[in-house]
């Protein structure tokens, strides 16, 4: 591959660690806040937990304006401010209310980034190399998470009972190196051609990425593909793109319900739960992150091999097992490293599954002129059940038995390997221009 082209994949791709990062960070501050600010369930779990992951809904919902209208570049740029301000301020809070704007801040940065940054990403790729790069950013979401969790480890006893504001407040500095690095990057090649008409400009960046005669082809793909764009937020659900919404809607639907969301959140508590002295919670969350970082390694290795349906069997299936053994091992009251082994499994699953293939699948299956507005869509689909499920989660683990919990997740797994085999099409080696044909009828 160009090495330019790595180089801007890689830049973009630092989003997802931001991402990643200010998703569970959190884990590490939940109990040390709850003690801090005695709140109740209810507002801990609504105002704590998952107002970061509202303003991802949000930020999802809308970053199709932005993503259009300012292009990926600028749109990218201002993710990093959001998350710079959001560290900062969480940092600093002095109340849970003041605490909860600026997770709700981030969170605006995690829900645009989810739609910009694929975005982008698929558009500079080409068919044969669009899985791995794209990947790139789940990648960095998961090298993310682990160092959070390692963060929030070294940093436990660093400041007494405001450690948390130092977990937090960390962001600050690899959010301030993602906005400088992100100054340099290109604009979208199929941005500049569809929504600015600058084909001479889109040449230029094709020619940085790509041999001459590929990014000849390519422009030509596109400027075929280019058509007068109306109000994009009606067309995108127009009847023609039923197929990409429906899919897009499914597989953000079972990546949620998977349970994902609730282990990462609160890991350290349901490791506590599951038998783990309060450090050894936090260094066993290190493990998980470790596994995640492992196991997508493998998927984005796979992902332009065997393909895109083929890690979501895998991932299903090993979703299935892990759940029902997790909710077993609760149910039986087995030892705390049974339980750890198939929690660890669940993650391994979810890495090379699910976890490699949504962003990079929905980026894909909607047409150029209404990508960033479909991506609005399934993302945005996806961080509302990831915030309702993050919202009860602080419920979920104190009122109900934790194997029906995960016995719940793993019924919705068996819909998902089902979902799987009967409608997600492969979408690997082909290019976006081509799928657009293939899925819009």
């Amino acid at each position: 591959m160009n090495k330019r082209l790595i180089y801007y994949a890689i830049v973009v791709a630092m989003a997802g660690f931001l991402f990643g990062f200010d998703t569970v960070v959190i884990s590490g501050a939940n109990l040390p806040i709850k003690e801090l600010w005695q709140t109740s369930e209810w507002f801990h779990g609504t105002f704590i937990m998952s107002m970061a992951l509202w303003g991802t809904v949000i930020g999802a919902l809308f970053a199709g304006f932005p993503t259009d209208k300012y292009g990926r570049k600028n749109t990218l740029i201002g993710i990093g401010v959001l998350y710079f301000v959001s560290a900062i301020g969480s940092a600093l809070a002095q109340d849970p209310y003041l605490f909860s704007f600026f997770r709700f801040v981030g969170g605006l940065g995690v829900g645009v980034s989810s739609i910009a940054a694929p975005t982008y990403i698929s558009e500079i790729a080409s068919a044969n190399n669009r899985g791995k790069l794209g990947a790139l950013y789940q990648f960095n979401i998961v090298f993310g998470i682990l160092i959070a969790f390692i963060s929030n480890y070294l940093l436990e006893g660093v400041g007494g009972a405001n450690d948390w504001r130092w977990m937090l407040g960390v962001e600050g500095i690899p959010a301030l190196i993602y906005m400088l690095l992100v100054f340099g990057i290109p604009k979208s090649p199929r941005w500049l051609v569809l929504h600015q008409n600058n084909k001479e400009a889109a040449m230029e960046v094709l020619q940085k990425t790509s041999s001459l005669e590929e990014a000849q082809n390519i422009l030509e793909d596109i400027v075929a593909d280019q058509q007068p764009v109306g109000s994009k937020r009606e067309q995108v659900f127009s009847k023609k793109y039923r197929v990409p919404l429906l899919l897009a809607f499914l597989i953000a639907f079972f990546n949620q319900l998977s349970g994902i969301n609730f282990i990462l959140y609160y890991a350290p508590e349901i490791l506590e739960k599951a038998g783990f002295a309060t450090s050894d919670s936090l260094f066993s969350s290190i493990a998980i992150g470790l596994v995640n970082l492992v196991f997508t390694i493998a998927g984005m290795y796979l992902i332009d091999r065997a393909g895109r349906k083929q890690l979501m069997y895998i991932g299903s299936i090993g979703y299935v097992i892990s759940l029902f053994m997790v909710a077993f091992g609760f149910y039986t009251d087995a030892s705390a490293g049974f339980k750890l082994a198939f929690i660890l499994m669940f993650i391994s699953s979810h890495a090379i599954g699910q976890g490699a293939v949504i962003w990079v699948f929905i980026s894909e299956i909607f047409p150029n002129n209404v990508r960033a507005f479909g991506q609005s869509w399934g993302c945005g689909v996806h961080w509302v059940f990831a915030a309702l499920i993050t919202l009860f989660g602080a419920v979920l683990i104190n009122v109900f038995e934790p194997f029906v919990v995960f016995a719940f997740f793993g019924g919705l797994m068996v819909l998902q390997l089902f979902f799987v085999h009967m409608m997600m099409p492969e979408t690997k080696g082909k290019s976006l221009e081509e799928l657009e044909k293939e899925l819009i009828k």
